[in-house]
Order: C-alpha cells, then sequence, then structure tokens
C-alpha cells in the first residue's frame, strides 16, 4: 500500500468499529451528540469565524469568483443556521430498526423489513463548509460512521466544524472516529477512498462536474451521485405574470451559488409579459443569454451560445428562450435538463399536471421556485445531497436515504419442501 492507501484504510477500519457502535446506539444518545455539537459550535463562534477567514482570503488571492466566495463564506447567522440545522436533524425521526413492511406467508413464515444503516459513508465535497455539519448530523442520526474530505478552499473552515461534531459525540458517549476528517489534501487521498471497496460501503461526492466526473470513473466503491443542477422555469402561457416575475427572480437571484438556483427560463409564446419578466432579472442584476426571439424583447440581452443551454452558472448570469407551448418546454428539458430541479408557473391545472408527469427529474415544481430544492424546505431537517440517479434514493438525500434495510424472517419450525 501507498501512503494514502494506508491512511485511508486505518481510517476506515476506525470508522467500521464506530458504526457498530452507532449502529446500535439508542436514538436519545445520537441526539444528544448533535445537541452538544450544536452547543459547542455556539460557544466556540470566534474559532470558526477565525478559520473561515482564512478560507476566505486564502479563496480571495487564488482568484475563486465571487459564487463561490458566497458558497465558503460564514457569519454568524450562517453559523446559527448551521447549529440550528444540527437540532432539527437531533429532532427527527430515527428511521434506524423502523419497520418498512411486514407480510404473513402461507406457510406461517413472517416477513419483515427493517431500516438498517449503510455502515461507512464517504463524502467526498467542495467549497461549502456546513456540508461538514449537515453531513456529518445525518450520518450519525441514521447510524452511519463517516469519512469527511472537503475541498482545499474550506480546508480551515472544515476542520473548526469536525472539532465540534467530535466534542458532541465525545459528551455523548460516542467513539470520536464515527466522524473522522481526512487530514491532507493531497488527491491521492481521494482516490484511495474510491477505491476502497469492501472498507468504505458507499462514497456521496458534493461539487462541480469535474469532481462528480472523477468520482463515478474511478470509483470501485458504489457513488450517490450529485450531478450538476441545469434546472429550468417554465412560464406557461396561463401564466399569472406577477407570480411569474417573483417566482423566475427568485429562483435565479436569491443564492446564484447554489445547486437550485435556476439557470435557464423558458417563455411559452403565449405569454403576453415576456418583455417585462427579462427586464425584471436584468434590472435584478442578472445577466441574460437569450435566443432571437428573447433578444428582440430588450437590447441588453446578449445572445445564447449553443453552449449556454448545457451551462450551470452559479452566477448572476442567466438563459432565455422562447418555446412554443408545453412540447416545447418539455423537449427543451429533456435535451438540455441535469434531472436535478424544474418548474412550471401556470393557472392551467392540467398543464401541470402533465409538466409534473412529464419531466424526469428529481424535483418537480408547480408555482414554486426551484429554490426549494433542499432538504430543510423538504422538512428533511438537512442533506447530504440531491440525488439525480433513479437508484436508492433521488431529490434531497438525508436520514431515510442514508439507510438500506434488511429481511427478518420468523418462523415456527418451517423447512422448506
Amino acid at each position: 500500500m501507498n501512503d494514502a492507501q494506508t491512511l485511508i484504510a486505518n481510517m476506515a477500519a476506525a470508522a467500521r468499529d464506530a458504526s457498530r457502535v452507532l449502529g446500535a446506539a439508542p436514538t436519545v444518545q445520537k441526539a444528544a451528540a448533535l445537541s452538544a455539537a450544536a452547543a459547542t459550535l455556539r460557544a466556540g463562534l470566534p474559532t470558526i469565524l477565525a478559520a473561515n477567514a482564512k478560507d476566505m482570503a486564502a479563496g480571495a488571492a487564488r482568484g475563486l469568483s465571487a459564487a463561490m466566495l458566497d458558497r465558503l463564506w460564514l457569519d454568524e447567522a450562517r453559523l446559527e443556521g448551521v447549529a440550528s440545522a444540527l437540532e432539527n436533524v437531533a429532532a427527527l425521526p430515527d428511521p434506524v430498526g423502523s419497520l418498512i413492511d411486514s407480510t404473513a406467508r402461507p406457510n406461517g413464515l413472517v416477513l419483515e423489513r427493517r431500516r438498517v444503516p449503510i455502515g461507512v459513508i464517504g463524502i467526498i465535497y467542495e467549497s461549502r463548509p456546513n456540508v461538514t455539519a449537515d453531513a456529518a448530523a445525518l450520518c450519525i442520526m441514521s447510524g452511519n460512521a463517516v469519512i469527511l474530505r472537503g475541498g482545499t478552499e474550506a480546508m480551515h473552515s472544515n476542520h473548526a466544524l469536525h472539532a465540534v461534531l467530535v466534542a458532541g459525540l465525545r459528551a455523548a458517549g460516542l467513539p470520536e472516529t464515527a466522524v473522522q476528517i481526512v487530514p491532507t489534501q493531497d488527491r491521492a487521498a481521494v482516490g484511495a477512498m474510491l477505491r476502497a471497496q469492501g472498507l468504505i460501503d458507499i462514497i456521496i461526492p458534493r461539487g462541480g462536474k469535474s469532481l462528480v466526473a472523477r468520482v463515478q470513473d474511478e470509483a470501485r466503491v458504489p457513488v450517490l451521485a450529485h450531478l450538476d443542477g441545469i434546472n429550468h422555469v417554465y412560464v406557461d402561457g396561463a401564466a399569472d405574470p406577477v407570480m411569474a416575475r417573483a417566482i423566475v427572480v427568485n429562483a435565479k437571484m436569491r443564492r446564484t451559488g447554489i445547486c437550485g438556483a435556476a439557470e435557464t427560463i423558458l417563455i411559452d409564446r403565449a405569454f403576453g409579459e415576456a418583455a417585462s419578466l427579462v427586464a425584471a432579472l436584468i434590472d435584478a442584476g442578472c445577466a441574460v443569454r437569450g435566443d432571437e426571439g428573447v433578444q428582440v424583447l430588450d437590447a441588453r440581452v446578449a445572445a445564447a451560445s449553443d453552449a449556454d443551454w448545457d451551462t450551470e452558472y452559479l452566477d448572476a448570469i442567466v438563459s432565455l428562450a422562447i418555446v412554443d407551448g408545453l412540447d416545447g418546454a418539455l423537449a427543451h428539458i429533456d435535451a438540455h435538463g441535469s434531472h436535478h430541479s424544474d418548474a412550471i408557473v401556470t393557472e392551467d391545472a392540467g398543464v401541470a399536471e402533465h409538466f409534473l408527469n412529464a419531466v424526469d427529474s428529481a424535483i418537480v415544481l408547480w408555482n414554486a421556485s426551484t429554490q426549494y430544492a433542499d432538504g430543510g424546505e423538504f422538512g428533511l431537517g438537512a442533506e447530504i445531497g440531491i440525488a439525480t440517479g433513479r437508484l436508492h434514493a433521488r431529490g434531497p438525500v438525508a436520514l431515510e436515504g442514508l439507510t438500506t434495510y434488511k429481511w427478518l424472517v420468523r418462523g415456527t419450525g418451517q423447512v422448506r419442501p
């Protein structure tokens, strides 16, 4: 083994031991660890903010974009949000051991499916230090040990938040190795995690397209993928103009750097207020790139290239296209969407239901902003990511998505003939 393989193998062995303890821990003990971590975080605000300031200064020096710096930045309000998220997860129903279904067979056997932890989870992520706390909280509460490998740009912030979580585990009498953070930024450690079959049970990547592509290409461990969010808002001809403007501006501009931000707006040719919608985006500080039908509505619109329809900007930039009704919108989303989150704005319930059923995305919304694509907003307490695949879990992945199940079979002496 090389040094990175040895490091990850040792961390995974410690995580496996911790997962056995955590998987059997009562709900109250796991909740106590998260509550203690939240209290430790609030008490240690100056330390965490100082660590984040180092990351912000380094990021600015490296020329990180405004959107990336926004993802990285922590202040007291955001850290209070992290602490609250820890407490929210602690208050959620514990999925471990819960009954999925039960069946009595004609031969008298009683079969149950009950939820169990996955085991050891590896999370590879970029930019957002809050992922350190959110991911660890969800893993603790779902009975899984976790190995975290954050991005270089958030190194100091991630280690400061990891210390908070370890303090919470210690206070609750749970093994500190239930939450570990890879101590090196050497990319070889990522490769070692991806090849740790039999040691790590599942890898969850959280970051840009290049990171997810590397994970999918190299992994020998099952992957729960969080792909890019090329999200659409389709404004139907029957949309309320006031509602459409509010939803479109919010979906794009509330926070441009999150995966739930809208990247493309599709406007039905029959919608009569397209020009005011374009102007509202531009007036909100958004650069608009449009097709010919959009460019004639406002001189400030730049021409969209073919690549724009497939770009996750994560910035105050949006692509706009005029489409021929619902069929045109569905065709565009099918050709360019990433199966993350797509929305329709319309007062026509029949059109809305067609859209909701036809769009093959993890999250499909009617008359609501795509910025609601968030585990907290779904009542899940926090999320480990938005899964855009079709297997195991889809949409916001929270406690239930971090469990699997096993069959329990109870008999009275049956033997198979």
